[in-house]
């Protein structure tokens, strides 16, 4: 008898990782960097982008993909935060997602008038290591309550990672979290790693993330944005 073996996955993967070439040119093409962010349930990512948005959501024009399991509660959160609409993505049930599931939502984002992308990935610090969605960079956040060893842990996902973030550091009077150790094992894993420390609750750390952030839109992306913004109303009005 013969047996004929699909190799479903690669298959699945190439054209994942086609569709995530098609984003990355599109994004750059209009000047848009896209920020990946991945972690554990719980690491903060959906504060981190409150914060964010709060704090810089009159200085720059920032869009958000969020990835969910199965409610759109974290949308719902950063909704609160912003006028330009939150693309909520409900995988129900995948741990991850995928470049078509964020061609899908860009679909419904007005880009031209973008200077920065969020992509709000599932909490899983497996699975999305894996899929290439067409983002600038990764950011793995990891709290100081999940324990200094998480990227040997979870090495791929950091070595995928071209940031990572601590988070919770309010908390690091109260817990037995080293901070350089924790820097060391994920140095150990990907000697390239660039770092944040940062509290969503006291605010601590934020400035550096920020200006981190208007490093990537300033003056690169965000005149280009004002721009194409000017010339929408311009030909409005007319």
């Amino acid at each position: 008898m013969t047996i004929r073996r699909i190799e479903v996955r690669e298959r699945v993967m190439e054209r994942n990782n086609s569709l995530a070439r098609d984003v990355r040119a599109r994004l750059r093409g209009i000047g848009v960097p896209a920020f990946n962010l991945v972690s554990s349930p719980g690491s903060g990512k959906t504060l981190l982008l409150e914060r964010t948005l709060q704090d810089l959501g009159k200085e720059m024009h920032i869009a958000v993909v969020t990835g969910d399991v199965q409610t759109q509660n974290d949308a719902d959160r950063i909704a609160n935060w912003t006028d330009h609409l939150v693309q909520a993505v409900v995988t129900g049930g995948a741990c991850h997602l995928d470049a078509r599931q964020v061609t899908q939502a860009l679909e419904a984002l007005e880009l031209s008038a973008v200077d920065l992308l969020f992509i709000e990935n599932v909490g899983n610090l497996v699975c999305p290591a894996s899929w290439d969605l067409g983002e600038t960079a990764k950011i793995v956040l990891f709290s100081v309550t999940e324990g200094e060893d998480k990227p040997l842990k979870y090495p791929k996902m950091f070595q995928q990672a071209r940031y990572a973030m601590l988070t919770k550091t309010d908390l690091l009077p109260h817990v037995p979290f080293d901070v350089a150790k924790a820097k060391e094992f994920a140095l150990e894993v990907n000697p390239r790693l660039q770092f944040f420390q940062t509290s969503g609750l006291t605010g601590d750390g934020l400035e550096p993330w920020y200006d981190f952030l208007r490093a990537q839109v300033t003056p690169r992306t965000r005149p280009k944005a004002r721009a194409r913004r000017s010339n929408g109303l311009a030909g409005a009005a007319s």
